[in-house]
This record gives structure tokens, C-alpha cells and sequence, in this order.
């Protein structure tokens, strides 16, 4: 397997949001960064969502997102459960940032607002994002990853992680966790 993603710490995912925050668009930034870690989102999926995708018909953050066929990697939908600190993030970035129209990309891009991010321009943003913050081995995989070794560390069923990541092979969940020291050491107290 290739080079994997790196796995933020939550030192390097508050210098994230520290830096985000003294730059220009800190708000969309924000939101992007943190509905990837927080929803595990692919960097496709995060460059697709819409308002419509996002939003009830009261204007108030879903706590479901369905992802169409053409969202996602291997054209298969599918259900992404929205956690209470993402609705209140996502909740924030709508009412500074409101729509046009509901078929407008969630996420605005400076030169074409409605039509938003593609993937390649999201993956530049976001290398470019944990170059400025001195992060060695950061990528647009680095928040999903996170998010999924962060939910292990926490004693998260493999099986339940496929399922929120939306991963067809188990093998390829188990991929993404990252063993680290404190978590030997929790596994060891256990014996």
C-alpha cells in the first residue's frame, strides 16, 4: 500500500484552526476542514455537498447527509450521520454564509461561488493549508483518517468504522487506523 495520510494530533488540528482563522474565507476554511474530520468525509464528497444536501427545509443542518451515487468514490450513495458539534459548526458556516440557491455547492470557491470546489482544487487547498502550518505528511485524507483513528482510539468497533466510513472491505478500514503508543498502552492495562 502507498504512503498513507498522515494522522493529525490534536495539536496540529488546533494549529489548523488557529491558522484558518487569521486568513481570508476563515469561516468556509473552517467548516471545510472540520465536516471532513467530523463526517469522515472524502475529499469528492466534501467538494460536492450542496445546501440542499446540508440543509431541511427549515434551513436547519440534517442530522443525516445522503450522498448521491455521484458524490462518492465507487458510485454507490450513501447515509453520512452528522454529530451534534458538526451541526452546530455546519449551523454557524450557513448563517454567515448564506445560499443564492439551495442547489448551490455548500462550500464556495473564490473564482466560481455557485459551482464551488472540485476534488483537485480541494486537494491543492488542502496540501497547500498543512504546508503553511508546518504539517509534514498532511493531505485532504489527513482529516478522514483522523477522524477514523480518532473514533478506534476511543474503542469504536472496526465493523462500526466501515460503516461510517462507507468502505465495502474491512481490510481497508483497518488501513486507516493508526496504531500509536497510547493506544498500546491503553490495550495493555487492559490484560
Amino acid at each position: 500500500m502507498s504512503k498513507q495520510a498522515k494522522v493529525l494530533t490534536a495539536q496540529e488540528i488546533r494549529r489548523v484552526l488557529d491558522y484558518v482563522a487569521t486568513r481570508p474565507h476563515a469561516e468556509r476554511n473552517r467548516a471545510m476542514f472540520l465536516t471532513m474530520l467530523y463526517a469522515m468525509l472524502r475529499v469528492k464528497e466534501c467538494a460536492a455537498l450542496r445546501y440542499a444536501d446540508v440543509l431541511d427545509a427549515e434551513g436547519k443542518v440534517k442530522t443525516e447527509i445522503y450522498l448521491t451515487a455521484e458524490q462518492t468514490k465507487g458510485r454507490k450513495g450513501g447515509t453520512v450521520f452528522v454529530s451534534d458539534k458538526l451541526r452546530k459548526e455546519l449551523q454557524a458556516y450557513v448563517k454567515a454564509v448564506p445560499y443564492k440557491d439551495v442547489t448551490d455547492k455548500l462550500f464556495y470557491s473564490q473564482k466560481r461561488p455557485q459551482e464551488g470546489w472540485n476534488s483537485n482544487t480541494l486537494c491543492q487547498h488542502f496540501h497547500h493549508l498543512f504546508r503553511n502550518c508546518a504539517i509534514s505528511g498532511g493531505s485532504s485524507h489527513s482529516p478522514r483518517r483522523t477522524g477514523i483513528t480518532n473514533l478506534a482510539d476511543k474503542g469504536v468497533s472496526v465493523r462500526v468504522l466501515q460503516s461510517i466510513a462507507r468502505h465495502a472491505n474491512l481490510s481497508t478500514t483497518q488501513c486507516y487506523i493508526d496504531v500509536n503508543d497510547a493506544m498500546k498502552r491503553k490495550a495493555i492495562e487492559l490484560v
